[in-house]
């Protein structure tokens, strides 16, 4: 019985008859995994037809997952699991409670059929580019995390346009993809704005920005919003070097630099939300609960992942600004 079978006479493409051949081989048991197809010139000239038809229904099966090439030596049955329809390429810069939220609401929306493979870069461009690089073609879809990588677009042309989604940060190198992205310079300072009334009691404000990677949009939200002259403003890299001091507030963009903050203030006398203020940026469950609750200025991850599925799913080809909240606490 053959594997492969094409009728010219059929109302549907040739390449599409190839794909269902092997899916229908895999679901009847006459093929397993690690099973060899025949090669693209046998499928070729037997059923006359051009390399081009074999590669885009050997491509798309790869991209499936159901199959592998594998170099001198053919193709071959990778899974047996025909009910994947998409595979999708996922590039995270780092795994945190705001990303996980991402991630589960992204699973969750692209549903049972579409297969997530994460992967992560920790800011670091030879691992952003050895991912993308030893994955083309290997996905129907391609949703990233750049960063704030310098050379992210360069890595990115290798891929075609209309597969690549981009999340939460975006730069003018890359504006030509869609995704779904912070605006955090303006998230900052609106968020900033709209707490000016209880800013208004303090005598500083004071930018914690741990070292580690954070959008330059931060920074330019703060300072813009220091310009504005409703308060003085500090800034300071780590907690390290912070004395807790009376009618300051502190805005912190780590959940780290956060706890070791909390941790210096109540070794003093001073009153978290009466003596000195706190604000921190994304929000998590953490912020909810400890001192009584932490006033944040937060995007919405679970939304963000939402929007992602849909663009995926939909083949939406837009640039979607994430929708910011503040959520006011005891801390303020």
């Amino acid at each position: 019985m053959s594997i492969i079978y094409v009728d010219h006479k059929a109302g549907i493409p040739k390449y599409q008859q190839i794909i269902k051949s092997v899916e229908v081989g895999l679901q009847e048991g006459h093929l397993k995994k690690g099973d060899k197809l025949p090669s693209v010139n046998s499928i070729k000239n037997r059923f006359s037809l051009s390399r081009d038809t074999v590669f885009m229904a050997f491509g798309e099966l790869k991209k499936r997952g159901i199959i592998e090439a594998i170099s001198g030596k053919g193709y071959y049955i990778k899974s047996e699991d025909v009910n994947v329809v998409k595979k999708v390429f996922l590039l995270f810069d780092e795994l945190n409670i705001f990303k996980e939220d991402l991630y589960n609401s992204l699973i969750s929306a692209l549903g049972e059929n579409v297969q997530v493979d994460i992967f992560f870069h920790h800011f670091n461009q030879e691992v952003f580019d050895k991912h993308i690089n030893d994955n083309v073609g290997n996905y129907n879809y391609y949703a990233v995390m750049p960063a704030s990588l310098e050379n992210a677009s360069q890595t990115l042309e290798c891929l075609p346009t209309d597969k690549v989604f981009l999340l939460d940060q975006t730069n003018d190198s890359l504006k030509h993809y869609a995704g779904v992205f912070q605006n955090f310079e303006k998230n900052v300072f609106e968020g900033l704005m709209s707490l000016k009334s209880k800013i208004d009691q303090y005598d500083k404000l004071v930018l914690i920005n741990p070292k580690s990677n954070q959008p330059i949009g931060i920074s330019l939200g703060y300072d813009k919003f220091i310009s504005e002259g409703i308060i003085e403003g500090l800034k300071f890299e780590g907690v390290a070097s912070v004395t807790p001091k009376e009618r300051e507030i502190y805005f912190v963009l780590d959940d780290r630099s956060l706890i070791e903050l909390i941790k210096k203030i109540n070794e003093t006398s001073l009153k978290i939300g009466v003596d000195v203020g706190i604000i921190a940026y994304n929000d998590s469950l953490l912020k909810e609960i400890v001192e009584g609750g932490i006033t944040t200025i937060s995007t919405n991850f679970k939304d963000m992942g939402e929007h992602m599925a849909s663009m995926i799913l939909n083949e939406t080809f837009s640039q979607i600004e994430n929708p910011n909240n503040i959520l006011i606490r005891k801390s303020l």
